[in-house]
């Protein structure tokens, strides 16, 4: 991995690719040491970087405007001496030379790069999913489009019941919408939660009558230009004013294989971000980052990665002193439920999930352990309403402490208590 630092005194020149929060966050982190050195930031969209949970939480359902999403204004970063290169895009990248090209052939040369790029969603692989209305909730101008349909009778289907679709049934439901949620999997979360914590979720959104489609998939929409209905896989017909699909995303890994930097499940990187280009970092959604506490390399697509990422990238791109070693970490609001989870779940691990609490009540705890010694280690856990414990969950997890699986799973047990 390269580890080339720029002396602050040469006036380093910094070039960040990304529109999203740790494209922001990276020029805070950059600024904390070098205060001169020119920045230049790049984005695809036509709009400064700006947050994605909202787009599925306030601003869709109407709670917050849209400029909260943005975590700074234009005039932060003409405080800051960024130079804005907004809605074009880079398209090149030559690592040898050490120059980006943006779309309208602008060729930007840098001293250190960071590669922000972030995630595409994947695209809906059925006949008709090209119709007006059918939306991935990726963009700002997708979330305003879906708020501008909900509404009451409003007939929402959403295609996957992941942490968006859910998050946008919540929205829609509350707004008094008809939702429908197509899922082939028995359950929503299924390969993330299992069957026990994911039935818990169908059965919460069933309380606020959202509709649940569990084993089907979809095998067209129909519309005449503008989506009208969903036909699953079954063969049903779902009328549909809009369509949300949350099928996924893939990192956007384009411009970091097109220069030859090293790619699998994201780009590598090592403790402190850097890429195996010299000069180049990544952060964000599409940096698989080396966890020095997990002896893995991580990928995560959550808030928290992006926004400590992002700052740990502009400071380690700045000082060449960083490591970032974080325990995953990502939150959820959903009707009157609030959830944290934080840890990191290999898929291969075979972890049993160990409830404590009783998951009726909307007040329980899930730690996803193995086997250790006598007792158990946790990999992972989450909240649901029981807050002031993610801390000790975090605890757990980093520090690979093994408890007694029946203390644990005993509500009467403190959980600081088990984490020492």
């Amino acid at each position: 991995m390269s580890d080339a630092t720029t002396p602050q005194d040469e006036h380093a020149t910094y070039v960040i690719v990304g529109g999203g929060l740790a494209a922001a966050k990276a020029v805070e982190g950059i600024r904390e040491t070098d205060e001169k050195g020119g920045i230049v930031l790049v984005t695809e969209e036509d709009r400064l970087p700006y947050e994605r949970p909202p787009l599925s939480k306030g601003v869709l359902k109407g709670e917050d405007e849209p400029e909260s999403a943005y975590p700074h204004d234009e005039a932060w970063y003409a405080e800051q001496g960024v130079d804005l290169r907004l809605g074009n895009p880079a398209t090149s990248l030559d690592t040898a030379a050490r120059t980006v090209t943006l779309r309208d052939g602008t060729v930007l040369r840098y001293d250190k790069l960071l590669l922000a790029t972030g995630s595409s969603a994947r695209a809906l692989k059925a006949p008709g999913a090209d119709l007006d209305g059918v939306l991935y909730l990726r963009e700002m101008q997708e979330s305003e489009a879906l708020k501008a349909q909900l509404g009451k009778d409003a007939r929402i289907v959403i295609v996957g019941a992941g942490w968006i679709g859910l998050e946008v049934a919540a929205a829609a439901a509350e707004a008094g919408a008809s939702v429908t949620v197509v899922e082939p999997q028995p359950t929503p979360l299924n390969a993330v939660m299992g069957d026990t914590v994911g039935g818990w979720f169908a059965d919460l959104h069933r309380g606020h009558g959202v509709e649940f489609r569990f084993g089907e998939g979809v095998d067209r929409l129909e519309g005449d230009g503008r989506v009208e209905a969903v036909v699953t896989s079954t063969g049903d017909r779902i009328p549909a004013d809009a369509v949300v699909v949350g099928v996924g995303i893939t990192p956007n890994t384009g411009l970091a294989e097109g220069a030859g930097i090293e790619v699998d499940n994201g780009i590598v990187t090592d403790a402190a971000l850097r890429t195996s280009a010299d000069g180049v970092w990544a952060a964000g959604d599409v940096a698989s980052w080396r966890s020095t506490t997990l002896g893995t390399n991580v990928r995560v697509e959550h808030w928290a990665n992006a926004n400590d990422g992002g700052l740990a990238a502009g400071r380690s791109m700045a000082t060449g002193e960083q490591t970032y070693d974080p325990i995953p970490f990502f939150f959820s609001d959903q009707y009157d439920v609030g959830l944290e989870y934080a840890g990191y779940v290999p898929r291969d691990s075979g972890a049993e999930v160990l409830l404590r609490g009783k998951p009726d009540t909307n007040e329980f705890m899930a730690f996803w352990v193995v086997p250790e010694g006598e007792g158990v280690r946790v990999l992972a856990g989450m909240h649901v309403n029981v807050w002031d414990t993610i801390d000790a969950v975090q605890k757990l997890v980093r520090e690979r402490i093994v408890v007694d699986r029946d203390r644990l799973a005993d509500p009467d047990v403190p959980l600081d208590d088990l984490a020492g």
